[in-house]
């Protein structure tokens, strides 16, 4: 949700709207619109439309649909995210990170029949949005957080391998089935040795991608554009197409019509998984960016509408024949370039495809499929990230492992795999972290405050009778056990005999049923000892488990202490009174 003062450079603050109107932040917007952002709306909007155009129908083609689809993946999801969406300035459409595990899903049900493949992709929008929508509405936005770093670098370099696969083939104006990753890469070079390659078709292909990313250094110049219609003049004088170049051809005349998506027959469940997977991408890419230009404007974007606004942005493409899509890297910059100062400039860009469609859609008809598949690739060139990587090598290289194994797992076995992958290593990174976590023996350090590692401080004095043990994670079933384990060996390792153990407990967030049991079973074995068991620093909130668990009785509330140090001043102080 966008804070109440939307647009805050003049100081002014919005009245608080009412509370149903939070679903609906550009009503909100759209009454506190000035007449004085227009003019930049507009002409943001007509400068949108130069990149529109050509990447919405290189990207459907990317995504196993004809073009023409992804023009009405442009205009339904821009007029539905700018009623529902709470970013100030973001643009979504037909997204380069989600043309693999669409086109996956796609070829597997549909094959080479188009009509079926956009129903099959319609299919997929439609679950990508409920999906996005139920988890907004359930503040789940926080979900796409638990993937790491490297495992989101580790997925985005696949994505990017496998896109740029894909497209390699309509360079070449060569033809094959799908089979995955490496092994259309093997099937293209046998295609290549084998003398099925246009070389009028790469050559097309090949200079629009070099102009392309030649033009990319210069933000305010529309490098795509130039080299489309440079591409399109080239087949058009030269009859490119008569020798074999491959043209996008005839696009239907007028708008997109709402339609029930159905294949029968089709793998629901393929259709089910690929939906909520560039759910997920989508939301993940689409949280970063809002955040980032959220931020730029000093305004506040709440994570969970903004998964409705792509939920309603994804169903209504669903429902007027599009496919998923995603908020756009390499668009929204070009917005805020040309000045856009809202959403509107998002309605003014899919009015301006939408007219285009209406009164001239012939404009593309000679369009070459090289130079769509140049756009897909100089695009997917953009995903990879290496910089980031090797620092993480440098300082942390089993986490650049987990990001080369994911990556590996997206290239070999492909998109929507390679996504239950990384999902599958973020919750053995996650456990692995509190299945084994950093524990410590602490004692007093001449010179500082507090209670300190013995290992880092092996100077530390520790108290005669006394252990004070942290644990650095929370306690719950995979490390309960250790956490036993690992204390009774302090116990056994002390220089001196132990009376009481105090367990410096601030750094334990949670605890489940299966680690209070083990504690009523530690509190028994340690009295068995005549071993006291007491706790410092414990949370409140999981003081309050611990008492729902019915600890309380039998550890004793005398025994939780608020601080390590009162701990130990109540030790010393009972047993000097025992003296």
């Amino acid at each position: 949700m966008q804070s109440d003062h939307p647009v805050p450079e003049d100081g002014q603050v919005a009245v608080k709207p009412p509370a149903w109107m939070r679903w609906l932040p550009g009503l909100t917007l759209l009454k506190g619109y000035r007449a004085s952002w227009l003019p930049n709306d507009l002409a943001a909007g007509l400068v949108l439309t130069t990149m529109l155009v050509p990447v919405g129908i290189a990207y459907a083609e990317a995504s196993g649909v004809p073009g023409v689809y992804g023009l009405y993946a442009t205009i339904i999801p821009l007029l539905a995210y700018a009623l529902f969406g709470p970013s100030r300035i973001l643009v979504l459409g037909p997204d380069s990170a989600l043309a693999a595990p669409i086109l996956a899903v796609v070829v597997a049900i549909a094959g080479r029949d188009p009509s079926r493949a956009v129903a099959v992709a319609s299919m997929m929008a439609i679950v990508s949005g409920l999906f996005c929508i139920v988890m907004g509405l359930l503040r789940l936005g926080f979900i796409t957080e638990l993937l790491s770093k490297p495992i989101r670098y580790g997925y985005m370099n696949g994505i990017a391998l496998t896109v740029l696969i894909s497209q390699l083939p309509k360079l070449f104006a060569i033809s094959f089935d799908d089979r995955g990753p490496l092994r259309d890469l093997l099937t293209l070079g046998a295609a290549l040795v084998a003398g099925k390659a246009n070389w009028y078709s790469f050559a097309v292909g090949a200079g629009s991608l070099v102009l392309i990313l030649l033009l990319k250094r210069f933000d305010k110049v529309p490098g795509i554009l130039i080299a489309v219609i440079l591409a399109t003049l080239s087949v058009t004088v030269f009859d490119l197409d008569s020798l074999g170049v491959k043209v996008l051809g005839k696009i239907p005349q007028g708008l997109p019509s709402f339609a029930l998506p159905w294949a029968g027959d089709a793998d629901f469940v393929k259709i089910v998984l690929g939906g909520c997977a560039v759910a997920l991408i989508s939301f993940a890419d689409t949280s970063v960016l809002s955040r980032t230009f959220a931020a730029r404007f000093h305004t506040r974007v709440d994570p969970n509408q903004e998964m409705v606004g792509l939920g309603a942005a994804n169903l209504a493409a669903g429902f007027f024949q599009g496919f998923p899509i995603s908020s756009s890297s390499s668009r929204t910059p070009v917005a805020e370039a040309a000045g856009a100062r809202t959403q509107v400039t998002g309605i003014v860009g899919a009015v301006a495809v939408a007219i285009l469609l209406m009164a001239a859609p012939n404009l593309m008809r000679y369009l070459p499929n090289s130079a769509l598949a140049a756009v897909v690739i100089a695009a997917a060139i953009g995903l990879f990230e290496f910089a980031d990587l090797k620092r993480i090598y440098r300082i942390q290289q089993w986490e650049f492992w987990l990001s080369v194994v994911c990556f590996a797992g997206v290239a070999v076995f492909g998109a929507i795999p390679g996504i239950c992958i990384a999902v599958a290593l973020a919750v053995i990174e996650f456990l692995w972290d509190g299945w084994r976590p950093h524990f410590a023996v602490l004692g007093r350090v001449e010179g500082l405050r507090g209670y300190h590692d013995i290992t880092r401080y092996p100077h530390a004095a520790r108290i005669p009778g006394l252990l004070l043990f942290r644990w650095d994670a929370p306690l719950f079933f995979a490390n309960a056990e250790l956490f036993q384990q690992r204390l009774l060996e302090a116990v056994d390792e002390s220089p001196s005999s132990i009376n009481r153990v105090v367990v410096a407990a601030e750094p334990v967030t949670s605890v489940d049923v299966t680690s209070a049991d083990m504690l009523r079973e530690l509190n028994r074995l340690l009295d068995e000892r005549g071993i006291a068991l007491h706790f410092a620093e414990m949370k409140d909130p999981v003081r309050d488990k611990l008492r729902r668990f019915e600890l309380f009785d039998i550890i004793g509330d005398e025994r939780f202490h608020p601080t390590v140090g009162s701990a130990v001043d109540d030790y010393l102080g009972r047993t000097d009174s025992a003296q």
